[in-house]
């Protein structure tokens, strides 16, 4: 625990002073009864007395005083709290790798049930959108609280060529900060009609010709995140390291999550055939200059898991909290408690 303003923890000083003038009273009663001639006599008139019970309310009033000095203080400590992330971008992969049957009964259609799973799972404020990628990026979802609309987006996925991871993560930013930073439409579908060919204008050119937001700390940004399915082969579209970069200028974080097998397993699509397999050191790279977190989905219970940790993660977090609110409420209950028995037991408050 750490205090904003430290001098007011002077004042506690004043607690033992209360502690030895309570003392300092009892002996002076006490004296005071030892004045009589008979002290059997006056136990007698007053019958049996209070016992423990009339040092409770002090105490507790001790204890009042004690929490209010230090509410004075502004104590800081780490709590668990519900998370300022009210907005996640759901970035899926729709390439024709995702058809890879190495997660049952493909990658496409398991990366499609755990996704329904994980938006049943969020708080009903949570704010959600989705990007849909392959050779182009795109938002086939605004971003929204109506879970029955995410939910028919996700169903309606079909799978296309190409991977452009980089121009989701882009996009993704798009949406979370419309008006500001790349051209978007330029970086992401560029003039080049042939997919497989790199798309768009040079990152740094578009920089230039935009003013970028002033970068800030990576992770720092912690009312949206995005979350980029995909088994982490790009072919075409924006790099996705400097995408990543673009991410963590913004403070967004990026949680990624692959999906298949590292061996991966060949693939007949359009015509063509190929071996696809897990990128797993793009994914990671993204995640750690984002400051997010990479999670490996090897089967579907495994990416079914995944999705539950990202709900709890996305919604909860320890953070440095101010706690004079809970301080005083605590020295108000208690002192209410002091009063309170202090009159059932006594008829007077203290």
């Amino acid at each position: 625990m750490t205090f904003l303003w430290p001098q007011f923890l002077w004042l506690l000083l004043a607690l033992p002073l209360l502690v030895l003038g309570y003392v300092w009273l009892l002996r002076r009663r006490q004296q005071t009864a030892l004045r009589f001639a008979s002290l059997s006599i006056v136990r007698e008139a007053m019958g049996k007395g209070p016992g423990w019970r009339r040092h409770v309310p002090p105490v507790l009033l001790w204890l009042a005083l004690a929490a209010m000095l230090l509410a004075s203080a502004r104590p800081m400590a780490s709590i668990v709290l519900p998370s300022q992330q009210q907005t996640i971008i759901l970035a899926m992969d729709v390439s024709g790798s995702m058809r890879a049957t190495d997660v049952e009964p493909n990658r496409l259609e398991a990366a499609q049930a755990a996704a329904k799973a994980f938006l049943a799972e969020l708080p009903r404020h949570v704010r959600v959108g989705i990007v849909a990628f392959a050779g182009t990026a795109q938002v086939v979802q605004p971003i929204t609280l109506s879970r029955e609309d995410l939910v028919a987006a996700i169903d309606k996925f079909q799978l296309q060529r190409a991977t452009a991871i980089g121009s989701a993560i882009v996009v993704a930013l798009g949406e979370l900060f419309p008006g500001q930073g790349l051209d978007l439409a330029s970086l992401t579908y560029g003039r080049n009609s042939d997919p497989f060919a790199p798309q768009g204008r040079p990152l740094e050119q578009a920089r230039k010709d935009q003013q970028p937001a002033a970068p800030v700390p990576p992770g720092s940004y912690t009312s949206a995140s995005i979350i980029l399915l995909t088994d982490g082969q790009r072919t075409t579209g924006v790099d996705t390291a400097e995408a990543a970069q673009l991410a963590a200028d913004r403070g967004v974080r990026v949680y990624t999550v692959g999906i298949g097998t590292v061996e991966g397993e060949v693939i007949g699509f359009e015509g063509w055939s190929m071996r696809v397999r897990l990128d797993e050191d793009t994914l990671k790279s993204v995640a750690r200059t984002t400051q997010g977190e990479y999670f490996y989905a090897g089967t579907a219970d495994n990416l079914k898991q995944v999705y539950e940790s990202l709900s709890t993660r996305l919604t909860v977090e320890k953070k440095e909290t101010e706690i004079s609110a809970l301080l005083a409420l605590l020295a108000s209950v208690l002192a209410l408690l002091s009063a309170g028995l202090s009159l059932f037991w006594f008829n007077r408050v203290l």
